[in-house]
């Protein structure tokens, strides 16, 4: 026991004696002992008046001096100040310190609540996002960035995407925003300036689809002289014969090529599907079977296919097309002959799925994340024996992203792959 509760216990002792002795001497004990209980519960009322008052003060001052149980009070309660006072002094300089470094960062960074509530940004963020002081502190950031991606980006809640739209107070700026979760509740927006990066990637594409279209009419002309002189009957053809038919076919690669850039350079130029037809899938894909099997020719592959009559997809149907030949005509060249292509169209409680299954050559697991970066191969001598361009699971990945779609590619060296197009359950429209 602490020396400030011995002398609370002997106070309270000698207060007892002393009103019992009176009361003895007067013949009122009673009267004396309450006399006693009363006094000591006033001066603790009187202690609980001046530490209520203590509190008031703001608590900046120095404990009265007390004697008794209430030192002890009065001493702890002033070390727990003490402590939060300092805890508090090494917050705040940790709160500056974030600022100061926020503020000087060229990334837009706002603190924002569940909701979106703002409660702070650096200087960054005001210059490339319009946030004004004080007026927009709290109020909510899709009230303040209007444009229709970051709406709907806020909307989805999955904060392991970034989008890319141009800045509200100027459309020529263009930002990568992303929103990170932290804390339980509060999110953190940071907004980065991509417009030289977003310039060079526009440059990149513009002049691909400008090569790619002035290469296409000289490559026609060349390409009808070279059947021309082919089909020709003289002794030239006959000498020439085996030359005319190698360049006749590096002609058609090319023409191939150059489809399939204008086409891809299209795709990454328009951000959306404008129109969404009724796409029979059924139809599509029977006439994408006939045109496989012409291009399995003498190899003799089993071509499968199984679909779901009624069930069909709102897209664009020229796109659709596209990715879904890309997907088995590439089975048909990476399968050995006589094997087997599996063709699926069906539907479950997640979407609609298009399946091409085939028991070619297998993919390496390394090799699967790149398969969709343009003219990435994993084996290049024989894909270009194969006559493939190097860009045809670009182009599907590009479809599938206009269409909310997904890949998935499973394989295995040597037991053959599987490619599955996801779609969302909305886009499916049943006859």
């Amino acid at each position: 026991m602490s020396d400030s509760w011995l002398s609370e216990v002997r106070w309270v002792v000698a207060l007892a004696l002393a009103m019992l002795i009176l009361g003895l001497l007067t013949g009122y004990v009673a009267l004396f002992l309450l006399l006693g209980v009363l006094c000591y519960l006033g001066w603790h009322l009187f202690n609980v008046v001046r530490l209520l008052r203590w509190f008031q003060e703001g608590k900046r001052f120095h404990p009265p001096e007390v004697r008794g149980v209430w030192e002890d009070v009065y001493y702890n309660i002033y070390r727990l100040q003490q402590r939060n006072r300092l805890r508090r002094r090494r917050i705040v300089r940790m709160l500056n310190r974030f600022q100061e470094a926020t503020a000087v960062m060229p990334d837009a960074t706002v603190v924002m609540g569940t909701q979106g509530e703002i409660e702070w940004w650096n200087d960054a963020a005001g210059n490339l996002l319009g946030l004004r002081v004080p007026q927009d502190r709290g109020r909510r950031i899709v009230n303040l960035v209007r444009h229709p991606v970051f709406a709907e980006f806020f909307a989805a809640r999955d904060y392991s995407l970034t989008v890319q739209f141009p800045a509200p107070v100027n459309e020529q700026i263009m930002l990568a925003v992303r929103i990170v979760p932290y804390g339980g509740d509060h999110l953190l927006l940071v907004a980065r300036d991509i417009t030289p990066v977003y310039r060079l990637d526009q440059v990149r594409r513009d002049f691909v689809a400008n090569v790619s279209h002035e290469l296409r009419t000289p490559l026609t002309v060349i390409g009808g002289f070279l059947e021309t002189m082919s089909e020709d009957d003289d002794e030239c053809s006959r000498r020439w014969g085996r030359s005319l038919y190698l360049m006749r076919q590096q002609t058609d690669r090319m023409q191939r090529l150059v489809e399939d850039l204008l086409l891809l350079s299209r795709l990454e130029m328009e951000k959306g599907l404008h129109h969404r037809d009724v796409v029979p899938i059924t139809t599509v894909l029977a006439s994408i079977r006939e045109e496989a099997l012409v291009l399995s020719g003498e190899r003799r592959h089993a071509i499968h296919l199984d679909v779901d009559p009624g069930l069909q997809l709102r897209g664009s149907g020229e796109e659709l097309r596209s990715a879904f030949s890309n997907l088995v005509f590439n089975a048909v060249r990476y399968t050995p002959d006589g094997g087997d292509i599996h063709i699926r169209w069906y539907a479950d409680d997640a979407g609609a799925h298009f399946e091409v299954r085939d028991t070619g050559v297998g993919i390496a697991a390394e090799h699967i994340p790149r398969l969709t970066e343009r003219f990435y191969r994993v084996d290049a001598g024989r894909s270009r024996e194969s006559g493939g361009t190097g860009l045809g699971l670009a182009i599907v990945k590009h479809v599938l992203n206009r269409h909310e779609g997904q890949l998935r590619i499973e394989s295995e060296l040597g037991k053959g792959s599987t490619f599955v197009c996801d779609f969302p359950a909305h886009l499916i429209c049943v006859s």
